[in-house]
C-alpha cells in the first residue's frame, strides 16, 4: 500500500534534505511549497526545478494575501527593512520573523494531507532556529501536532526529523545521501548569487566548513 507524505518543501537545503529522507523511508512525497512574499522568492524556483527531476508531485501555492494582514518581518517584499546581517544567535535576527508563518503552513498542509489520504507532514525545523523561530521549537511541534492529530477523521501527524539536530547535523546527513546542495537556496536576499552575510547564508557556511567540503552555491 502507498504511504503518501505531505512535505512543506521551500526549496532550502534543510527541506531539500527532508525531502529525500521522506523519499528514502519509503513515501511518496507530495510536495508543497508556499510563496508567502519572501523575498527570497528564488527558493521556489530551486524547489520547482528539484521536483521536476525526480518526477514528484510538486504544488506551489500563492498566499501573498496574508500579508494583508500580517507584517513587520524584514523576509517579505513589501518590507522597507534591510535583511539583517550576523548570525541566528544575534537578536537583530528576529527581524525576519514572519509571524505565526508554520502555523499557518502547516494547517494548510494539514488540510491537503487529509485530501490525498497522506498520514504524514513533513518540515525542516531544526535546533538553530530554536532561539529566533518561536514555530520551530519543540513544544511548538509537540502541540500542533496534538492538534493535527484530532483535527480531522484520520490522525496526521507533523514530523520535523531534524528537530533535535542542527544544520551541520543535517548536511551531514544530506551529504551521506548523496545529495547535490548546489540544487538548494537558502540566502534570505533572493539576487543572481548569495549574499554570504545573512543569518541564513553565515549558517549554511558554517554548516559546509564542519563538514570539511565546499558550498557548490556562488556567492558575492
Amino acid at each position: 500500500m502507498e504511504k503518501k507524505a505531505v512535505v512543506i518543501y521551500s526549496g532550502g537545503m534543510d527541506s531539500f534534505t527532508v525531502l529525500h529522507k521522506v523519499i528514502t523511508e519509503g513515501y511518496t512525497p507530495y510536495a508543497i511549497t508556499f510563496d508567502y512574499g519572501q523575498r527570497h522568492d528564488k527558493e521556489v524556483e530551486y524547489a520547482k526545478v528539484v521536483c521536476s527531476e525526480l518526477g514528484i508531485n510538486h504544488k506551489i501555492i500563492d498566499i501573498t494575501a496574508i500579508n494583508q494582514l500580517i507584517s513587520g518581518s524584514s523576509l517579505t517584499r513589501d518590507s522597507e527593512s534591510d535583511i539583517p546581517e550576523g548570525h541566528y544567535a544575534e537578536d537583530n535576527m528576529k527581524s525576519t520573523v514572519v509571524p505565526n508563518r508554520n502555523m499557518i503552513l502547516i494547517s494548510l498542509a494539514t488540510g491537503y494531507a487529509a485530501s490525498i489520504g497522506a498520514g504524514k507532514v513533513f518540515y525542516g525545523a531544526h535546533s538553530g532556529d530554536h532561539a529566533i523561530y518561536p514555530d520551530c521549537r519543540p513544544e511548538f511541534v509537540e502541540k500542533i501536532n496534538a492538534a493535527t492529530m484530532i483535527a480531522n477523521y484520520e490522525p496526521i501527524e507533523v514530523v520535523s526529523p531534524y528537530l533535535y539536530q542542527s544544520k551541520i547535523e543535517i548536511l551531514k546527513d544530506g551529504l551521506e545521501m548523496g545529495l547535490d546542495y548546489g540544487k538548494t537556496w537558502t540566502c534570505y536576499n533572493g539576487r543572481e548569487k548569495a549574499c554570504g552575510r545573512c543569518g541564513s547564508c553565515v549558517e549554511r557556511l558554517e554548516s559546509f566548513e564542519m563538514n570539511g567540503v565546499s558550498d557548490p552555491l556562488l556567492y558575492e
